[in-house]
């Protein structure tokens, strides 16, 4: 069984991660990181990593951006594995993860979905195929209360694709303020906020009398849970080491 030290406990996803753990005899959360200390859980809740003085073998992070410097400061002298989905973070925070990434196993991935992951292979592969001729958008919806923009998942995809192409792509996030045409290398990004849309992302191919549409939708935050658990078994017998979704799948 996997004990895993759940941060971000009494967040959304922290709680559905708590819930889908307790399916099967596979994970267990023996603790718990949060801002405030709660006694909604069967499991203790520290507000500090040094206070931690329970027994572990795997992080789960579904936190804040805010909460990285003390993660990181963490893994420095635990050397715990960790999986980090939180998004929302810096260049610079991105740089820290890699460079943490010698002391610690640490599984980064700004999207815990299997599905997700097949669209960044299908939209690699569009990308080869199709090549410059056809212009590329990407339309990300999200709930009311997601305050980055554009998501992490739809970066992850833009940045993947720009990689596939045989030229440099500029991201553009914003039209109104420009009245001119199309430039044929951006990859346009849209952002939706409303309701309680659990995640989706369309990836437009856009040609000569033809577009292709590469979709995925989430129905529910468990498939995120679900993914950072299986990234928690995979991490769990790794080295020290950068990961994310596409080295979890290599290996199933």
């Amino acid at each position: 069984m996997i004990k895993i030290l759940l941060s971000g406990c009494s967040g959304a996803m922290g709680k559905t991660v708590a819930q889908a753990a307790t399916i099967g005899t596979q994970y267990t959360v023996v603790a718990g990181i949060d801002r405030v200390a709660t006694t909604q859980f069967d499991f203790p809740v520290f507000t500090q990593f040094d206070d931690i003085d329970v027994d572990f073998d795997v992080i789960i992070d579904f936190s804040n951006p805010k909460n990285l410097a003390p993660l990181l400061g963490y893994l420095q002298t635990s050397h715990k594995p960790v999986v980090i989905a939180t998004t929302g973070f810096s260049q610079e925070q991105i740089c820290d993860i890699n460079d943490s990434a010698s002391v610690a196993p640490i599984f980064f991935s700004a999207n815990m979905s299997l599905g997700v992951s097949l669209l960044r292979e299908l939209a690699v592969t569009a990308a080869k195929v199709l090549g410059e001729p056809f212009d590329i958008e990407i339309i990300e919806k999200h709930h009311n209360q997601k305050v980055d923009a554009p998501s992490g998942t739809a970066l992850l995809l833009a940045n993947a694709i720009a990689a596939a192409l045989p030229h440099e792509s500029k991201y553009t996030y914003d039209r109104h303020s420009s009245r001119v045409k199309r430039d044929s290398k951006e990859i346009g990004m849209h952002s939706v906020r409303g309701g309680t849309i659990v995640g989706e992302h369309d990836v437009i191919f856009a040609g000569q009398d033809e577009v292709i549409t590469l979709s995925h939708t989430a129905y529910s935050k468990v498939i995120f849970a679900k993914g950072a658990l299986s990234a928690a078994a995979f991490l769990a017998t790794c080295a020290n080491g950068i990961y994310d979704m596409s080295d979890l799948v290599q290996s199933v």
